[in-house]
């Protein structure tokens, strides 16, 4: 993606469960260690961890801050993390800041003992909730979504239903399967939409699914599949990888031009400039190598600043490309403040056309549903169309992939066993899956 700092997701959890009883050869500190620095592109912005011994509802062990996953833990920190269940969280903020009392997880005292709890997403009725809460004479110490869900599930749990019959060594969570290689795990199944599931170490019990209104489908966003999720995390029965791929097939089928090779802006397109590359028949070449050591490229005041920058970033491997017409595929454009100085720097290095291609279609609207994407004014594609746009990054031409081109590229391979699905569209059409509050 052209803009590291545009689009963020709202943040990773991480949950872990052994089964034997403690102290156990499963290091359960070290194991969500593990998990959430696989979890940091989700948030960098703050982690936490909380561990307990299971029966003892008194006491947790908690350590939090602000920082990356490496940064808030030591050595120390994780050997003082008794237990043998815990969970974990890195976070983005959406609401509530990154102070540190918003830190998660966070740690309440109930009716039920000691409740620790980590969030991801956010709540789009998060209003009406807070004022039942406070009508209810419970007082919040934050502006966090998560702590209103903490208050929530302190009430008292419905019956418990579908016990699980599995023993294996443990049992983690996780905002992605990309985690479980790292950890020794295997994939035992997805979590469904609005499913409250309890894992403790004599198994897995579903509790109950939120009930859905009978023409409401699920609403899993799609960015996940285009940008936010890691290219080896499983969605819906399917690798992320894979889709991408798809992506880049569809988007070859809609936008082809006669170009002698494919490329990519390193390194979350590069699966679908592969699958354009194979649906076209235009071989793949790299065209930049990237600076692994170098930070986010920031927006610069000025276009020099810019494109000193992205020279920073980017080196251009002009012998696979001098004379050549490229065809640069890149995930999405928001603001378009990079694509444009890497064009440039294409062009001047020896390419005779650069013709982009954008493997996702344009943003239009903010999300409200916990994915941080810049207001409208700020979007570009609210501000040019896709030939203006071209004219004014340098580019030859522009396409993007339409809305039904990405549906139809997410959708072909799901696995659903037979149940319904759906996805969350709202950034790209301005269609909420539900009703927002103002």
């Amino acid at each position: 993606m052209e803009e590291l700092n545009c689009l963020q997701e709202a943040c990773g959890l991480f949950a872990c469960v052994a089964c034997g009883e403690w102290p156990t050869n499963l290091d359960v500190a070290h194991i969500i260690y593990l998990g959430l620095v696989a979890l940091q592109h989700r948030g960098q912005e703050m982690a936490g961890i909380v561990t307990s011994k299971g029966e003892n509802k008194k006491k947790f062990a908690v350590h939090r801050g602000v920082g990356n996953v490496s940064q808030v833990f030591s050595e120390d920190h994780l050997r003082n993390l008794h237990g043998n269940l815990g969970i974990g969280h890195t976070r983005y903020s959406t609401h509530g800041g990154t102070e540190h009392q918003n830190a998660q997880p966070f740690v309440v005292y109930t009716l039920h003992g000691l409740l620790a709890v980590a969030h991801n997403g956010e709540l789009v009725n998060a209003k009406n909730i807070r004022n039942k809460i406070l009508e209810n004479g419970v007082g919040l110490s934050t502006g966090s979504d998560s702590e209103l869900i903490t208050q929530i599930l302190s009430m008292p749990p419905p019956e418990e239903s579908n016990h699980g019959d599995f023993k294996p060594e443990g049992w983690i969570v996780s905002s992605e399967t990309c985690v479980f290689p790292s950890v020794s795990a295997k994939l035992h199944r997805e979590i469904e939409p609005g499913e409250i599931v309890q894992v403790t170490k004599h198994g897995i019990q579903s509790i109950g699914i939120v009930s859905r209104p009978d023409n409401k489908l699920p609403a899993f966003c799609i960015f996940e599949y285009v940008y936010f999720a890691r290219p080896d995390s499983i969605l819906e029965g399917q690798m992320v990888y894979m889709v991408r791929k798809e992506c880049g097939r569809q988007l070859a089928l809609e936008a082809a031009y006669e170009a002698d090779i494919v490329s990519t802006i390193p390194e979350s397109a590069t699966p679908s400039a592969l699958g354009f590359s194979e649906a076209s028949g235009i071989p793949y070449a790299e065209v930049l190598c990237k600076n692994r050591y170098v930070g986010r490229t920031f927006i610069q005041p000025n276009p020099r600043l810019r494109q000193l920058a992205v020279a920073k970033k980017f080196g251009p491997l002009s012998a696979n490309f001098r004379g050549k017409i490229i065809i640069l595929i890149d995930d999405s454009i928001v603001r378009g403040t990079t694509i444009g100085a890497i064009i440039k720097l294409l062009k001047e290095s020896g390419a005779k056309e650069v013709h982009i291609r954008i493997a996702s279609p344009p943003l239009h609207y903010p999300c409200y549903m916990g994915i941080n994407i810049p207001t409208r004014e700020e979007l570009i594609a609210n501000e040019l169309n896709a030939e203006q746009l071209a004219k004014k990054l340098g580019a030859n031409s522009l396409v993007y992939l339409s809305v039904d081109g990405l549906l139809s590229a997410v959708q072909r391979g799901i696995s659903n066993n037979g149940k319904p699905f759906g996805h969350c569209t709202a950034c790209l059409t301005g269609k909420y899956p539900v009703e927002l509050e103002w």
